[in-house]
């Protein structure tokens, strides 16, 4: 890693380096780290580990197994009883790893993509980086590696014949994305909406705005921005350190857009895209494949547009970028087994992309399905459809408003069944009973109690959607339904 020895990581996060126990061979000047983790279970010779303090684990505990598997040093805030290597102590762990991400991103010449913005983060993520791996060697943030843990460990894996990080930068309050910027020093800010997460601390869609667009405080030089232009917040922003966004949308009043949409229900949809002359491109236009489903893809595919023409891709490569961009779990993956058709999008939810979801479990008939599951058991003359759907948190002072607009909203897209777990999800229940329409609705307080009643609910060959907040652990439940025959 450059530059990246003992001695300039010691005053990078501004610890005391002590070396008296420090092996032969190994020199606080001139050794460079090979990588820098967090976990202990991570560590490799050569590397360096920071020994931080969780609610059940500390770090320093495992300080003793890491030296025994090589490192060449450790960061901790207490001195280990019995060093065995070189260790830096310094007042707070997690500092620290900030402290040091920023100063190895300042020994990189790398452009970095920062994306951000209420929902579609990792999707668009996913289809950023897989656009422009067509020209360049790419490094994406893994996981839910966001925050202000994983985006410095993120910036920590980077190395030298990386030329793209593309790094999503997730928030819940204020401050969060001004120390963020500061380690990621984005070339590229990219905003995809600004939705309805984290009311619970920012308040209004307002002040999500004020502290999403705190991902411009550290902007590079020259800078450049990517903004959803459809979006009635974002579309507000008309210049930033001199630079003026490019916006993308579906309409033709953005500098990227679409029309000619089709809606192919769960294996995608298709387009034409149409750029218009900036970034020192021509305009042109070129019909796009997007491989994953639900329409709000098709801003994920627009957004990962603008971007490449900002990196000086060809209208073919971002066309084969959006084409294989791959699904991630959790986010609309489709899974298929003997009984049923699963959409797993459980990894979060929020009012936005709940009835995003609910919208691509509407539109999708029973020969999309068959269209991709050649061999499987789903060959029924009908298909039910079936959302068991979770709390969504930090919604603030209007959850259970927002729960019940959901669970309205759910019944007026006329889904079979509607399956309604967690507390909030009682408003969810009420919305969607007060409707009086034909879907069936269940609702139970634990998750615990759905999964004893699961098999007399969803049957053979339904079409079963979700989608809950990360806290909701439906990741659990995508398990137990994964694996039925």
């Amino acid at each position: 890693m450059k530059n990246m020895t003992l001695k300039n990581i010691a005053q990078a996060v501004g610890g005391t380096l002590h070396t008296e126990m420090m092996p032969a061979g190994i020199s606080a000047d001139h050794t460079e780290a090979q990588c820098v983790v967090h976990d202990s279970r991570q560590a490799v010779r050569g590397g360096i580990f920071i020994a931080t303090r969780g609610e059940q684990v500390d770090g320093h505990s495992f300080i003793g197994d890491v030296f025994a598997a090589g490192a060449i040093g450790v960061i901790c805030e207490e001195a280990p009883a019995q060093p065995e290597g070189a260790y830096i102590v310094v007042e707070n762990s997690f500092q620290a790893l900030k402290d040091l991400a920023e100063y190895y991103r300042s020994q990189l010449d790398i452009k970095v993509v920062g994306i951000t913005g209420s929902v579609g983060k990792t999707s668009t993520k996913e289809f950023v980086a897989s656009v422009l791996s067509q020209k360049y060697r790419v490094l994406k943030t893994e996981k839910n590696y966001n925050n202000e843990v994983g985006l410095p460990l993120t910036v920590l894996q980077i190395r030298e014949d990386c030329e793209v990080a593309v790094l999503e930068m997730g928030i819940s309050d204020f401050g969060e994305m001004h120390r963020l910027s500061k380690i990621a020093k984005p070339d590229v800010c990219l905003i995809t909406n600004i939705g309805q997460c984290h009311l619970e601390n920012l308040g209004t869609r307002d002040g999500i705005l004020k502290a999403k667009t705190e991902i411009f405080d550290f902007m590079q030089e020259g800078g450049q921005i990517c903004l959803n232009g459809d979006d009635d917040k974002l579309v507000t922003i008309r210049e930033v350190q001199g630079s003026v966004p490019v916006f993308f949308g579906g309409g033709s009043n953005n500098a990227v857009y679409a029309d000619n949409y089709e809606n192919r229900g769960l294996i995608g949809s298709r387009a034409r895209i149409h750029m218009k002359d900036f970034a020192g491109h021509d305009a042109c236009s070129f019909e796009v494949e997007i491989p994953l489903p639900g329409e709000h893809m098709l801003y994920n595919a627009l957004a990962a547009t603008a971007a490449g023409m900002l990196f000086g891709l060809t209208a073919e490569e971002i066309q084969a970028g959006i084409r294989e961009v791959k699904a991630v779990d959790g986010r609309s993956h489709v899974i298929h087994t003997e009984r049923l058709t699963l959409i797993d999008d459980c990894y979060n939810a929020n009012p936005v992309s709940v009835k995003a979801a609910l919208d691509l479990l509407h539109m999708t008939e029973l020969s999309d399905v068959l269209d991709i599951s050649e061999g499987t058991a789903h060959k029924k003359q009908a298909m039910r459809k079936v959302a068991v759907l979770g709390d969504m948190f930090e919604l603030g002072t209007q959850e259970n408003a927002l729960h019940r607009e959901v669970g309205v909203y759910a019944a007026q897209k006329q889904i079979d069944v509607l399956v309604c777990v967690g507390k909030l999800c009682k408003h969810m229940y009420d919305g969607a009973m007060e409707m009086h329409s034909d879907t069936h609705c269940c609702y139970f307080e634990e998750k615990e109690a759905f999964e004893t009643q699961m098999d007399t609910i969803i049957q053979d060959g339904d079409l079963v959607l979700v989608k809950a907040s990360h806290g909701m652990h439906f990741e659990e439940l995508i398990k137990i339904l994964g694996a039925q025959k």
